[in-house]
């Protein structure tokens, strides 16, 4: 009998899992055992042969610094599945390392993608979680689920709002009685204000960087308010004049003009999501707030921004990295609203 016991926990028995498959980062949840990966979403590949070396942190750690036989490579881009092979290996390796697919059962799965894409782009997500051995596949929009790991009540009959700055893609949405009631979503977010100071420092300064050096300034100096932060960072990198290796010191005065443009990208889609919305919803968002999540909610001086831009209260989730994996579990747990 205890033989026969080890055996089905050793092949599970169709565990639950929430996947938020992010432009940056995986971040999966098991029921019962929390959040189980957390990882850049990166896949190494030799280039010849298209064989997959390694994915998550491992291959992030070569971005920028493979020889010409191996290649990283982010197979999403703006939210959206660029690669779908890669993107299914990569899946299929994270799903192999958690252990929740058997021989006898398969895992019931809620993968998480942003609002407004097309049919065709929720189908390609649907069927990598397929490919990767889901027994059923759930597919919900990110900010409907941020707002739930957020802590919000989205069943109430009274409006919540959130904004989930991701890597790819920002959505805002309002939602009431448990659904969206109006939203947007742009490809403003994470990646492009690394891009951002990328191109700042090449035009201001004539020096090339990477991604992943561009990632640590908006991190360490970053911010979206002027003169909230006022901190400065050496960074290295190669002077296009010479050609040879080359540092600069960069500012967080810097850092914000770099960004400014994306964020009021930022605002005048939210401004446009407020005016496009029923008065008596607009009412209780004033009252309510807006939550902010996501890994662009760290900005410095975003909370500061968004109230003086949109004149209503900003709150910054408790854990906005987390949000929507964590809104992935609360749902798992009433799997009766995802079916129906």
């Amino acid at each position: 009998m205890k033989k026969g016991r080890n055996f089905m926990l050793k092949f599970g028995l169709g565990q639950d899992v929430g996947i938020d498959l992010g432009t940056a980062n995986v971040l999966i949840y098991v029921k019962g055992q929390g959040i189980v990966i957390n990882e850049p979403s990166v896949v190494a590949i030799e280039t010849e042969s298209k064989k997959v070396l390694s994915v998550g942190e491992e291959a992030h750690q070569m971005l920028g610094r493979t020889p010409g036989k191996v290649r990283s490579i982010r197979p999403l881009k703006d939210g959206v599945i660029a690669d779908f092979e890669l993107t299914e290996a990569m899946l299929n390796n994270f799903i192999k390392k958690i252990k929740v697919k058997g021989v006898f059962t398969r895992p019931r799965i809620l993968i998480c993608c942003p609002s407004n894409i097309t049919q065709v782009e929720r189908n390609a997500i649907r069927e990598v979680a397929e490919s990767a051995g889901a027994k059923k596949v759930y597919v919900e929009e990110e900010p409907k689920v941020a707002a739930v790991g957020a802590g919000l009540d989205i069943s109430a009959p009274s409006a919540s709002m959130v904004i989930d700055i991701g890597g790819g893609t920002t959505d805002i949405a309002i939602l009431s009685l448990g659904d969206i009631v109006n939203s947007k979503s742009i490809r403003v977010a994470g990646d492009l204000f690394d891009t951002e100071i990328i191109k700042y420092v090449k035009n201001k300064y004539k020096l090339l960087i990477g991604e992943r050096t561009s990632e640590d300034v908006k991190i360490k100096i970053g911010t979206v308010y002027p003169d909230a932060k006022k901190e400065k960072m050496l960074i290295r990198g190669r002077d296009m004049i010479t050609g040879l290796p080359s540092s600069i010191t960069i500012s967080s005065k810097e850092v914000e003009e770099a960004l400014h443009e994306s964020i009021h990208k930022i605002v005048l889609a939210t401004k446009s999501v407020l005016e496009e919305t029923m008065p008596e919803l607009s009412a209780d968002i004033v009252t309510n707030g807006i939550v902010v999540t996501g890994g662009g909610a760290l900005l410095n001086g975003l909370k500061k921004l968004l109230e003086e831009e949109l004149k209503v209260p900003i709150k910054i989730a408790d854990s906005p990295l987390t949000c929507v994996v964590d809104g992935t579990k609360v749902m798992l747990d009433n799997i009766k609203l995802l079916e129906k």
